[in-house]
């Protein structure tokens, strides 16, 4: 009798949860156009019709870094040329979301794909495309499909999700690619290890109806940047010292003022253009994805985390960064007309003459134009040549403000030693990116706040006038012959040592939300004060007195991204369900089944909302045995011989990821996160449904007793 009790229970609570399998929203159809007078040149155009309220990330999603983007991996074919990237079209949708880092943006309803080739001769082309759905709660694990096209005497073939059983037939014979219909969307729930992260929770209000795009705003932001970073360039010694000289030069050495004016404007106007030029330059060598890319690849961070730590030791006077002198003399060879053409190659001697002080000014200005799209780079480079020629402009045409310019002196070294103590800083940042992508931990939490905490304080110092460097001048001095520092250096001064102060307590733990998009996450925090957060790996966030097992399976490489109540409140919590069922045979407690992704936000919110109530947190810690099961995962590999195929995520089960995700998805018809289940140690059902996400404190605790109550029924 109490066997069939238990399978009729089973049966009730897989009926229950049967329709919580969230198909694919999106339907893909797919065409090639050939372009218009161009042989053998085609267009191969992915189209996507999004269901009502659901959204695809865009190339440039913006937010934390962590959103997940379409990608396309076309396999190399001997015949077929990609030229350029894949594009994006359809209307985009910014948004700015509370408690996020900047706009996100994404596209609704539709969205098309567009890949151009050239091909030698008929073929088909082939490969595989990643992509994310999401809603205004939730998104789904990425989804990777393959895609085909065919080439065929220059007659496009298409086929769409619409398409009969006859002509999606023909379509398949001639290689086209099949788009995927209802019936197959739920088999293709997960992406393909390494095809990037997993679930990323969508914030509340993605679905509701949209503010204008805010892609303009996007653009403002990286003008005013570049301009903000020009008009700081200014200041440096390479560009200050060049004023007086220039402008000198266009209001005495001409015919009439008017004609002096009309030249500085041409001499600043060269400025813009030569700069815009690089920015052109950089978007067609590169392209704006792959730029954007930059941002989020790890590679690409040490990259940029080498290149700000040259720019800082430069501006520290370690060395300098010069072009080679046979490029400004043959430029400057060329500037000594008065012609347009010579004004010209002055603008153009200007800007190779001071690239030792614009380089370091350039390196970020590129970070972020990334986000602008394809006019970012313009849009940035051009702003900071308008910042640059500003300056040359206004004292033409008032040369009077010429004798109120102050000499070069030592107040430009203090300002480079400032500029390359920010640059070390912003370096932490490249470096902190790559080691949360791959998981080195050289830079957890506390490490990164103490030697920001050190760089502050050295700052402050210099500041004070109480560290100096080689290439800095004496302190001026007044009346008496007393060396002084100047009111705006003794802000700067007390600015750097307050926010060194500031990052201090983070060292025990505190949030510091005021740079809390810079530092590393609290998950990968060794001691929070007042949370007993012990070392990592283990088992670590477990107490000395928790009876149970201490977790060990994957705890060394997921503890990190661990819930910061959980270290605060010293709740343990496995990550392999086999040790959970161990502690729960142990302890005698009902096992929490936690699905959560490592970049899912509603998971953190729920976990900060919810898990940090007094009663929520002794229930968990004194009645269950929480597991939490990282459905997107892919840093283990499991072994071969635990390795399978999926029927319901119609993919290979291969790293820990897929099989948690498969787990949910399988035995519990669901496929979202955060997502609670409640079992015993014998895998039976506790309660008829799962709890989704509702931060509403009484609801969990009610569902939380309901399933004590079912446990000590069935385990008296």
């Amino acid at each position: 009798m109490n066997r069939f009790l238990v399978l009729l229970l089973s049966l009730v609570a897989s009926l229950n949860t049967l329709a919580q399998i969230q198909k694919d929203p999106t339907k893909w159809s797919y065409e090639v156009k050939k372009k218009a007078g161009k042989e053998n040149t085609y267009d191969l155009v992915f189209n996507v019709k999004l269901d009502p309220h659901w959204h695809l990330w865009a190339f440039e999603p913006g937010g934390d870094g962590m959103l997940i983007s379409p990608s396309f991996n076309f396999q190399k074919n001997p015949d077929v040329k990609l030229i350029g990237k894949v594009k994006e079209s359809g209307k985009k949708i910014s948004k700015d979301f509370d408690g996020e880092e900047g706009d996100e943006h994404m596209f609704e309803n539709n969205v098309t794909y567009t890949q151009t080739v050239e091909v030698k001769q008929n073929t088909k082309i082939t490969g595989k495309h990643t992509y994310q759905s999401c809603d205004e709660s939730k998104c789904l694990s990425p989804v990777t499909k393959p895609f085909s096209f065919a080439i065929q005497d220059a007659v496009a073939t298409k086929d769409t999700a619409n398409a009969d059983t006859a002509d999606v037939a023909a379509n398949d014979t001639a290689g086209a690619a099949l788009s995927n219909t209802e019936e197959d969307t739920a088999k293709t729930l997960a992406a393909a290890p390494g095809a990037g992260n997993g679930t990323t929770a969508a914030k509340p209000g993605a679905g509701e109806p949209s503010a204008p795009a805010k892609d303009t705003n996007s653009l403002w932001m990286i003008f005013v940047a570049g301009l903000g970073a020009g008009l700081l360039a200014v200041l440096t010694p390479c560009i200050y010292s060049m004023i007086p000289i220039t402008v000198s030069f266009f209001t005495k050495k001409v015919s009439s003022r008017s004609q002096g004016i009309k030249n500085a404007l041409f001499y600043s106007f060269s400025i813009i253009v030569i700069f815009a030029a690089l920015g052109l330059g950089l978007t067609a060598a590169f392209g704006a994805n792959a730029l954007n890319n930059l941002a989020t690849n790890w590679i690409a961070n040490l990259f940029f985390f080498v290149l700000f730590l040259i720019f800082a030791f430069s501006f520290l006077g370690a060395f300098e960064l010069t072009l080679p002198s046979s490029w400004t003399n043959k430029m400057g060879s060329k500037s000594n007309s008065s012609s347009y053409g010579g004004i010209f190659f002055m603008a153009l001697t200007l800007v190779l003459v001071s690239f030792s002080c614009t380089s370091a000014f350039l390196g970020p200005l590129i970070v972020g134009a990334a986000t602008g799209g394809k006019m970012g780079p313009l849009v940035g480079f051009g702003s900071f040549g308008l910042g640059i020629a500003l300056p040359f402009t206004v004292f033409a045409i008032f040369p009077s403000y010429l004798k109120n310019l102050e000499k070069p002196g030592g107040w430009q070294n203090a300002l480079k030693v400032t500029l390359g103590f920010v640059e070390l800083a912003l370096a932490l940042k490249f470096l902190s990116n790559a080691d949360l992508a791959q998981g080195w931990r050289l830079l957890d939490r506390e490490v990164f706040i103490a030697i920001w905490v050190i760089i502050f304080v050295l700052l402050g110092i210099y500041l004070l006038g109480k560290l100096t460097f080689f290439h800095d001048s004496e302190l001026p001095k007044n009346h008496f012959g007393i060396a002084y520092i100047s009111v705006p250096r003794l802000i700067l001064a007390i600015s750097s040592l307050t926010f060194a102060v500031y990052l201090l307590p983070g060292m025990w733990g505190a949030p510091l939300k005021a740079v809390s998009s810079f530092v590393p996450p609290m998950g990968t925090q060794d001691f929070i004060i007042g949370g007993n957060a012990p070392a990592h790996g283990g088992g670590a966030n477990a107490h000395s007195d928790f009876p149970g097992p201490k977790p060990v399976k994957y705890a060394d490489r997921l503890m990190m991204y661990e819930p910061e109540v959980a270290k605060k409140y010293g709740l343990v919590t496995y990550f392999d369900l086999e040790e959970a069922k161990a502690a729960s045979k142990q302890l005698k407690r009902p096992i929490m089944l936690d699905f959560t992704g490592i970049n899912c936000i509603n998971c953190r919110k729920m976990e900060g909302q919810v898990w940090s109530d007094p009663e929520v947190m002794r229930l968990l810690k004194e009645e269950f045995v929480v597991v939490s099961l990282y459905c997107d995962f892919d840093g283990v590999t499991l072994p071969e011989n635990e390795q399978y195929d999926s029927k319901i995520l119609g993919a290979r089960v291969v790293t820990v990821g897929d099989k948690n995700e498969d787990y949910q998805a399988t035995r519990f018809n669901a496929n979202t996160q955060p997502f609670y289940f409640f079992v015993d140690a014998e895998e039976v059902q506790l309660h008829p449904k799962g709890y989704q996400y509702d931060p509403s404190i009484p609801k969990f605790v009610a569902h939380l007793k309901e399933v004590i109550a079912k446990y000590k029924e069935l385990h008296p």
